[in-house]
């Protein structure tokens, strides 16, 4: 069984939240009820976007085992307007705390058209501009693309995973989920 889930902001990549007693975080349970599936990978939980959730332990495997290099692809809307220069960074790779990521790809694109909000809204500021980003990596480290943007300077503001492997969002609405 696969399941395609469009992962909320604010939502654990987890069924239940071994958090602070009397947490009241939400979990995927708060959205999934099939039994015997289990994440193949994980977003943070102020990341949104495409999870994927399967009863297969080879299939969960070579989702998130980085050596498999399955492309993910994210939409991350970025503070300040990156430079062609600074892309050429990401797809070159380059060196965060735990060693150099593999070269990216990496190009701006304008606000997706479909995109739905976002609760609570990305913070606006007058003085600052935004841009939109898509970057496709072949590994996937804590943060990774959140740390990356900062690395040259822009840090995300939004982050949605559009696509893991031949697995996409397309048609999926926030919080739903369907069996692939």
């Amino acid at each position: 069984m696969l399941i395609l889930f469009n992962k909320p902001y604010n939502v654990l990549s987890q069924f239940t939240d071994k958090g602070l007693a009397g947490s009241q975080r939400e979990t995927l349970s708060d959205y999934i009820d099939v039994p015997k599936v289990y994440p193949a990978g994980r977003l943070d939980k102020d990341s949104e976007g495409l999870l994927i959730l399967t009863d297969n332990g080879k299939l969960q495997a070579r989702i998130s085992d980085p050596k498999y290099k399955m492309a993910k692809t994210y939409l991350v809307q970025v503070e300040g307007e990156p430079t062609e220069a600074s892309l050429a960074q990401l797809r070159h790779g380059l060196t965060l705390k735990d060693g150099p990521t593999r070269p990216a790809e990496a190009r701006r694109i304008d606000e997706p058209s479909w995109l739905w909000p976002r609760t609570p809204p990305v913070r606006f500021r007058k003085t600052v501009a935004d841009c939109w980003l898509e970057i496709s990596i072949f590994e996937g480290r804590n943060r990774q693309v959140r740390r990356m943007t900062a690395a040259i300077g822009h840090p995300t503001l939004r982050l949605i995973r559009w696509r893991v492997g031949e697995w996409t969002l397309d048609g999926l609405a926030s919080g739903a989920w369907r069996q692939d």
